[in-house]
């Protein structure tokens, strides 16, 4: 029984897919077959059962990947406690961050921890927030950037910045007379939204009781796998949409093509946080991450802007 093989059946009960758990464990599909197969003769049983359309746990293969987990955990924590023991700013930090968060404030980010601690390099991830929370589980990311709510057994948070949210409308919508525009009016089906898996979405739907009506009764709504590709999508016309604080600015679109208005008081926001395991060693790394990202988000700040408490 190797790391190696544990890895392999954690990360095959994640994707419940050969090609794709190989493809995360950068090996090859035989390779990871191989050292399942492997595993599951030592021990003498089935972990998977396997069909062609399907890879689903046994029911003793639940207890023993929840094990293999933990027995990762601890294998990332001696390498950590070591890693620990040197300079806490030298080793690279591995940072995750949402789609609708990640680029808007890596391009910022980024500058800010090489001027504040410039032998720390950095691995940078996109992803949903289900897929972050896996691999900060499994130690494959150190601390990722999500939106609260947000819970995970021996995983701390921390608050950053609250974020209010924005609508988006062409420029030539009959709204752009209004100087604030209330959210119970966002309730008609060009309402564009991201797709299923994004927590930004389920946040638009919470803070607008008349479009989540619309979902629920399957009425038809544009739907997209990106804040950039709704936002030309407003460009051409299709509809409007809303947008958190930090990416109303980032485009680059001549005047008079899209326009943004605020939302009626109270002003719906979302929290941006932090979270990383309890157990990562480096706190130093975490407390400067931090505080580069406050930084950087009252930078891109108006002056001016004042956000809620």
């Amino acid at each position: 029984m190797t790391l190696t093989e544990l890895r392999y059946i954690v990360t095959l009960a994640q994707e419940q897919h050969f090609g794709r758990a190989a493809e995360r464990c950068h090996v090859s599909q035989p390779t990871l077959s191989v050292g399942v197969k492997k595993l599951e003769d030592e021990l003498g049983v089935l972990i998977f059962e396997r069909s062609k359309s399907a890879v689903r746990l046994t029911p003793v293969g639940e207890g023993i990947v929840t094990q293999a987990q933990k027995v990762l955990e601890q294998a990332q924590g001696i390498r950590e406690l070591a890693q620990a023991g040197k300079n806490q700013l030298t080793a690279p930090l591995k940072i995750g961050a949402i789609y609708t968060v990640g680029p808007y404030l890596f391009p910022h980010l980024i500058p800010q921890l090489h001027r504040v601690a410039p032998d720390m390099p950095l691995y940078i991830e996109e992803n949903f927030t289900h897929i972050l929370r896996d691999k900060l589980r499994t130690g494959e990311l150190d601390a990722i950037i999500i939106a609260l709510p947000f819970q995970e057994a021996d995983v701390l948070t921390k608050p950053l910045y609250d974020e209010p949210f924005y609508v988006l409308l062409p420029a030539n919508h009959p709204w752009t007379a209004k100087e604030h525009i209330d959210a119970s009016l966002l309730n008609d089906k060009s309402l564009l939204l991201l797709g299923e898996g994004h927590c930004f979405r389920d946040q638009v739907l919470e803070a607008c009781p008349a479009t989540r009506k619309t979902e629920e009764n399957k009425h038809t709504t544009i739907e997209s796998s990106s804040l950039e590709t709704i936002r030309h999508m407003v460009a051409s016309g299709l509809g409007i949409s809303i947008l958190p604080f930090s990416a109303v600015d980032s485009h680059h679109y001549a005047p008079g093509v899209i326009e943004v208005r605020p939302l009626t008081p109270p002003v719906p926001y979302r929290t941006v946080a932090i979270a990383w395991r309890a157990s990562f060693p480096r706190p130093k790394a975490i407390e400067i991450l931090a505080d580069s990202i406050r930084l950087c988000s009252v930078a891109a700040r108006p002056q001016g802007q004042t956000l809620p408490a």
